[in-house]
């Protein structure tokens, strides 16, 4: 037996053959596709990353996209040696119309990350606000990104909702941040006291910065508490 026909042997499905040579292509597909993610990450990439000087949570997102930029191309070439592509699109439109609007939300997340990773306009270590909860952003992915708040507790955020919504970063465009602690005390408090007794807090903080001076504001008559805050700031994410 030729080995031409050894190739050709194969597993039949209905009115679609799967031969040796296609399973030798697939695999020569997948290595081919390991060794250029290999070549472009550790070639290329470190490179680009060098002469841009990218933090590294940006670096880890360039570096998973075209990761999986090789491997769709990839998986896109299995499927259509296989003939598997025509045969889908032939009969399961309404099937991929499903999928296709299933995979809306990721889609929306995977372009966020994109624009993330264009734009800088959040990265690694930026210390962000999300509504009323303060972060400092620890990793950064091509779908979701990863924060921690003050309490170390650490969440999953999808991209979009850092692009589409109104997201405050504290981080960029100054080494120190600004941070507003609201304290209540009982009606009757010496006001003086309270004052004193919270600026020494922020002076006997180490990590609260002498300049710009911490101060404290009267903000308003509680239900049941006189509503003070401490403005101070810091380099570190207290």
């Amino acid at each position: 037996m030729e080995l031409r026909e050894i190739l050709e042997l194969g597993l039949t499905f209905g009115k679609h053959k799967i031969t040796i040579g296609d399973i030798l292509a697939v695999i020569l597909i997948i290595l081919a596709a390991r060794l250029l993610t290999f070549l472009v990450n550790q070639v290329v990439l470190k490179r680009y990353f060098k002469k841009k000087n990218l933090d590294v949570g940006r670096q880890y997102a360039v570096s998973q996209f075209a990761m999986y930029i090789i491997y769709l191309l990839a998986l896109f070439s299995v499927l259509e040696l296989i003939g598997i592509v025509s045969v889908v699109l032939a009969s399961s439109a309404a099937l991929l119309v499903g999928i296709g609007l299933g995979l809306q939300d990721a889609f929306k997340d995977l372009v966020s990350g994109i624009i993330i990773l264009v734009e800088g306009s959040v990265e690694v270590e930026d210390i962000i606000q999300i509504g009323d909860m303060p972060a400092k952003v620890k990793k950064i992915g091509l779908r979701t990104s990863v924060v921690e708040t003050k309490d170390h507790n650490s969440i999953l955020i999808p991209n979009s909702k850092l692009v589409m919504d109104a997201v405050m970063n504290m981080s960029h465009n100054k080494t120190a941040t600004r941070f507003n602690i609201k304290v209540g005390v009982a009606y009757g408090s010496d006001v003086a006291l309270v004052n004193k007794l919270l600026l020494q807090a922020a002076d006997e903080t180490s990590e609260v910065l002498k300049k710009p001076a911490p101060t404290v504001h009267f903000k308003d008559f509680g239900d049941s508490s006189l509503d003070f805050s401490l403005l101070f700031y810091s380099e570190e994410f207290l």
